[in-house]
């Protein structure tokens, strides 16, 4: 099928080279990524054949099945989120496969990543390919599984990494706090560079960690509620970084949430150390102050930390000490947020909020709106190791187009995902995706 989109703001990450008619030679793998620069310009995009055929003046001999007229929205890369709990295998009374993949192409995601704290754990290969089969036949958004760092997720007894990448793994995650045993990680460090595999890991220290609900601090005293102090991010940092050393492995940090968390970044990445990082979308917005009186939607890992805390890691993702944005998706029934803050389930429901609270950022930050979009499509892209989050002829057409001046109430009617809740109820948000393309198909249009 072809499809023509005319007259749309392109906006983010995207390739102009000499390839822009179909019959050129393809672009490398991974070479559209590196090439890309921030663009925002005004102009025609045509597909064929589930890819980007070009971008501009329409190609000779090429006739649109379908043209639309894009006018008034902006076209960006489909946005590549690293942090999408889908709750399948295991925990449907949660979320299903369908409602999750469902709110990602409404809110513009056409490509995610799924930590593998599942039930049972992802740390066996036949469940991977279970899982991305079952997500193939949806026809959605393209999922990348993480395997269990560790079987069962037990942090004692490493998993058989390769067989789990040759099942589809991009990576290898623990989600939650370190291991207790230092060298369980050591282990797997050694292991990850021998095969040139990443590492995600969340920095927060078992024992230091242990029990706490909220940002250590006045709110949390007041509200007497248990803390979780700075220190178990920075003490996990620190080992981190220091079995990088030792291993020379590559990592990528987590939901990063303090301002002594953003400086260690900083320090490692002037040290040359291999790694990346990211930041879950809410904390660019709300601090400790925000819990109001035990609001459990606001009970979410890591906790919101002080507005100091919050202004840096609104910093560190303009300036690139954290590479990307990510929705830290984790829906969460009723049953267990409606009990007292400290026993609520921690998580909250962001595929649909990623774009607009990034935009939000953006606006109040002064950054462009194309460096925002590039913090949610070509950036995590690179992390995850996948051609995805560019716009470049030859490329897959994933696209997301939206309408950055609509404003909306975020309310459990106006969310796909089943689960339904989220510190920005009753909000109302500015930027709405409009349409989302995956595979050079329509697959998700709000104006029909």
């Amino acid at each position: 099928m072809k499809i023509s989109l005319l007259g749309g703001r392109l906006l983010g990450p995207a390739v102009f080279g000499n390839a822009t008619v179909p019959g050129c030679a393809p672009l490398q793998a991974g070479a559209a990524a590196m090439a890309a620069q921030l663009v925002d310009r005004v102009c025609d995009l045509h597909l064929a054949e589930g890819r980007i055929a070009a971008i501009g003046c329409t190609p000779e001999g090429f006739v649109a099945d379908q043209s639309l007229d894009l006018g008034g929205l902006c076209v960006a890369p489909g946005l590549v989120d690293l942090a999408a709990r889908l709750r399948e295998p295991g925990f449907e009374y949660k979320a299903t496969l369908e409602s999750e993949m469902q709110a990602a192409l409404a809110g513009g995601v056409t490509s995610l990543s799924c930590p593998p704290d599942t039930d049972p754990p992802l740390d066996e290969p036949g469940l991977v390919e279970m899982l991305k089969h079952r997500a193939r036949g949806l026809q959605a958004a393209s999922l990348y599984p993480l395997g269990a760092m560790t079987t069962g997720l037990h942090g004692e007894a490493i998993t058989e990494m390769a067989e789990l990448a040759e099942a589809g793994c991009i990576g290898f995650a623990h989600p939650g706090p370190l291991f207790a045993n230092t060298q369980v990680l050591l282990r797997a460090m050694q292991y990850a560079r021998s095969f040139g595999f990443t590492l995600w890991v969340q920095p927060s220290d078992h024992h230091l960690s242990h029990g706490g609900v909220a940002h250590s601090g006045a709110v949390a005293g007041r509200l007497g509620l248990s803390g979780v102090p700075v220190i178990a991010e920075t003490v996990a940092l620190h080992t981190i970084f220091e079995l990088m050393r030792a291993t020379g492995a590559r990592v990528h940090v987590c939901r990063v949430s303090s301002a002594q968390g953003v400086e260690l970044l900083r320090r490692a990445r002037d040290d040359g150390l291999a790694l990346s990082a990211d930041v879950a979308v809410h904390h660019l917005h709300l601090s400790d102050v925000d819990i109001g009186y035990f609001d459990t939607n606001l009970r979410v890992d890591p906790p919101f930390r002080a507005q100091r805390d919050r202004d840096a890691l609104r910093a560190a993702v303009r300036t690139g000490v954290i590479d990307a944005v990510c929705s830290d998706h984790t829906p969460v029934d009723d049953d267990e947020k409606q009990l007292p803050f400290a026993e609520a389930a921690p998580g909250s429901s962001g595929l649909e909020l990623l774009l607009p609270l990034t935009l939000k950022w953006a606006r109040e930050s002064g950054a462009s709106l194309a460096l925002a979009i590039d913090r949610i499509s070509r950036q995590p892209a690179q992390i995850m190791g996948i051609d995805a989050g560019v716009i470049a002829v030859g490329e897959a057409a994933d696209l997301c187009i939206f309408d950055p001046a609509e404003a909306w109430v975020v309310s459990p009617a106006t969310l796909c995902s089943q689960g339904k809740h989220t510190p920005f109820l009753g909000c109302e948000l500015l930027g709405r995706n409009q349409l989302t393309v995956v595979g050079g198909r329509i697959r998700l249009d709000r104006r029909a």
